[in-house]
């Protein structure tokens, strides 16, 4: 049995005509070595767990393949979790990826507080992207608020005297982040900025152009992300309207759909596949250092002007 063992883990040693009996075995048993079985003994899987909120959304796909890329150059396999926005969701593949012996964690765009992660996954190492941490947590993330603030900054100074934000879901600090940017953007004006909620999907893009004619169309929106605003721009085509002519709009996170879609869009640019990267070198750090002090990398929005504006 020790052969066996010294032949799966190539540890010590062991003679080639022994080598090659066990590899013939192996072979005909149709036998992988388990990652998980090695790792109870080495205390190493070589895996890191992935939570992504909504993997069909363009912008954490790229998150997710900058985690990938960056995982893969460190001998690291990734195991991707989709959360569907749901925080249960979150917490059961927690317990999952923690029963498969993860050497850490990247959590994207978290629904769980950072209390709860910090209970859950104490002793675990772990990172959050696109999340400013308030607890000392190693993160990576974009300055939201001041995206907020230059998107709808750039919708009054295109001369918008009626502007309305479509906001993201109300337990998403992104999504808050930037509405208050979109809030602090009107203060300064005094204008009035009234909002309606939406989920950072498509469709709730599409169905929040019915409720925002009912209050009569304005001059300018901000959508809190790319994929309502491409939901608003198939509604409005729907329903004759015309961007920019009738109304101009601004998204946010510069998805590749967005520089296609007619008209083009403008949007407020965040680098998902380098805060993906940047995720992964943190928690690598955490790994190989053990618990170091929580670093937080911060990238800056950046406003791409395009045709709907």
């Amino acid at each position: 049995m020790s052969t066996v063992s010294r032949v799966i883990n190539d540890t010590g040693y062991v003679s080639s005509d022994s080598r090659q009996r066990v590899m013939k075995v192996m072979e005909e048993l149709h036998f992988t070595p388990s990652n998980v079985a090695r790792g109870l003994v080495s205390g190493k899987t070589s895996s890191i767990g992935l939570l992504i909120p909504d993997v069909s959304n363009p912008f954490f796909s790229d998150v997710a393949r900058g985690i990938e890329d960056a995982a893969s150059t460190l001998g690291l396999s990734v195991i991707l979790c989709n959360s569907d926005w749901k925080i249960e969701r979150e917490q059961t593949y927690i317990d999952i990826l923690k029963g498969k012996w993860v050497e850490g964690i990247v959590v994207v765009g978290a629904r769980s507080s950072e209390q709860q992660l910090q209970s859950v996954l104490s002793g675990l190492p772990f990172v959050l992207v696109d999340q400013r941490s308030t607890q000392n947590v190693s993160c990576v993330w974009i300055d939201n608020e001041l995206g907020g603030y230059i998107a709808t900054k750039h919708l009054v100074e295109r001369g918008c005297k009626r502007v309305m934000h479509v906001r993201g879901p109300a337990n998403s600090p992104s999504a808050m982040g930037r509405h208050q940017g979109f809030l602090r953007a009107v203060a300064e004006r005094t204008m009035s900025g009234k909002f309606i909620s939406g989920n950072f999907r498509f469709e709730s893009g599409y169905a929040a152009m019915g409720k925002i004619l009912d209050d009569g169309l304005p001059d300018g929106i901000f959508a809190g992300n790319d994929m309502m605003a491409l939901g608003m721009i198939q509604a409005a085509q729907t329903m004759g309207i015309k961007i920019p002519q009738d109304f101009l709009l601004v998204g946010f996170d510069d998805i590749s759909f967005s520089s296609y879609i007619s008209p083009t869009l403008t949007t407020v640019r965040q680098p998902g596949y380098l805060m993906g990267k940047s995720g992964v070198e943190l928690l690598n750090q955490q790994i190989a250092y053990g618990h170091s002090k929580p670093q937080s990398r911060e990238y800056q929005p950046e406003l791409v002007v395009r045709n709907s504006t």
